[in-house]
């Protein structure tokens, strides 16, 4: 069916939202479970806090520096109708891929945007589908009833559902109200922030398109990108933008259905599958007698998958837990010795929200003590680098698991 462009405010049509400040964190719930895992990756584990006072803490590593490439060619417009958020459809000139393997070029972010508009993340949409993009596909076509490794009917979709892969939109006035580029690196100066920020309109840019900052310089030229500022135009995927100025720092409460349903954390591939109740019944020939021939069917019962970054096998609890609770924009709680033993000490600080903070844009919190479903700062090393104790995913598809799942749910972590 036709694709609905997704659009940017325009810094005339939203001047109360540049102007909405964010709820003061002593107003928002403060987090009481917190991961055992603050510091996602291994290299960005903080010193040891004093027994009397607050030490500063090791530095945290600041996302890669921009990588100059030329600008795009420009390419002709395609006019639409003015919306909420203002982007404009770029029609896409490239020559399309084979329709029976792994795209490249312009169908290859097509078939990102579609899987990921799909609940079906490939992880950052960058044109260079990999690993995580295959397993996009293959959850698909489980859905779908096609054969797991099939590219034709994917691409044929996405071909279909995503015509123009990339738009023009504009840098929105209340990005200044949500980057900081003075945000420190020590724990010891962000707890006296506000925010945990982004550190510059090109991280909020590129969250907010689900991608990163080197495809953002590749589109459109680092010079550009490295002096974005509000009312700037850029290319940018066509997806829905993930809109952080929309986050209250509400509390979702369980809600029928949505809290029957069960999440499968798969630690080996790095993935979370959402099924309605539980996942499908596997077919396994007994010993000794003539294998079963899977047949292709579609599993209905697949809602969506995405990536994840799992703890570390020290510090990742595997079993069955419940959902308990779910939090948009969570404070969180660095405690040095939590992080090296497990155990809470009197010795912590409470690092205020934001999407720098190390538990990302929410927390969705396990009956396992410490553990919990939760955003990031870093969404290029989802897959990679390993979280220290929790289950980790991009800040644009952590937010939409409210819409999915709800306190009650089953997460089996394996």
């Amino acid at each position: 069916m036709p694709r609905l462009a997704f659009l940017i405010v325009l810094a005339s049509a939203l001047p109360l939202m540049g102007q909405t400040p964010a709820p003061a964190p002593a107003q928002r719930p403060v987090l009481r479970a917190l991961p055992i895992g603050g510091d996602d990756d291994p290299e960005s584990q903080p010193v040891p806090l004093g027994a009397e006072s607050v030490q500063p803490a090791a530095s945290v590593p600041v996302r890669p520096a921009l990588v100059p490439a030329k600008p795009a060619a420009a390419l002709p417009v395609e006019p639409v109708v003015p919306a909420l958020e203002t982007t404009t459809p770029v029609e896409s000139l490239a020559a399309p891929s084979p329709l029976d393997a792994k795209p490249t070029g312009d169908d290859a972010v097509r078939l990102q945007i579609f899987l990921d508009e799909s609940n079906f993340g490939p992880g950052v949409i960058d044109g260079k589908p990999g690993r995580f993009t295959e397993l996009a596909v293959y959850s698909w076509n489980e859905v779908n009833g096609h054969p797991i490794n099939d590219w034709v009917a994917v691409n044929t979709a996405a071909r279909k559902a995503v015509p123009n892969p990339h738009a023009v939109t504009v840098v929105p006035d209340v990005a200044t109200a949500w980057v900081d580029p003075s945000l420190p690196t020590k724990r010891s100066l962000q707890a006296t922030k506000k925010r945990m920020s982004y550190r510059s309109m090109a991280e909020f840019m590129s969250e907010r398109y689900h991608c990163d900052v080197p495809y953002l310089v590749t589109l459109n030229g680092a010079k550009k990108i490295n002096n974005l500022k509000p009312h700037d135009s850029i290319l940018v995927p066509n997806v829905k933008p993930f809109l952080i100025e929309k986050l209250t720092g509400a509390r979702h409460e369980a809600q029928e259905g949505l809290s029957q349903r069960h999440v499968v954390v798969d630690t080996r591939i790095n993935q979370a599958r959402i099924f309605e109740a539980a996942p499908a019944a596997l077919v396994v020939a007994e010993p000794g007698t003539e294998a079963v021939q899977p047949t292709t069917r579609a599993n209905r019962g697949l809602v969506a998958s995405f990536p994840i970054t799992p703890g570390k096998p020290q510090f990742i609890k595997l079993g069955t837990w419940e959902l308990r609770n779910m939090i948009e924009l969570p404070h969180w709680r660095y405690d040095q010795q939590l992080l090296d033993t497990g155990k809470r000490s009197n010795n912590a600080l409470n690092i205020p929200p934001g999407p720098n903070s190390p538990v990302g844009v929410i927390w969705n919190g396990l009956s396992r003590p410490g553990i919990g479903m939760h955003g990031t700062s870093d969404p290029e090393t989802i897959g990679r680098a390993r979280s220290a104790g929790c289950v980790r995913l991009a800040n644009w598809d952590a937010i939409r698991l409210p819409n999915l799942i709800r306190p009650g749910t089953t997460v089996e972590i394996r």
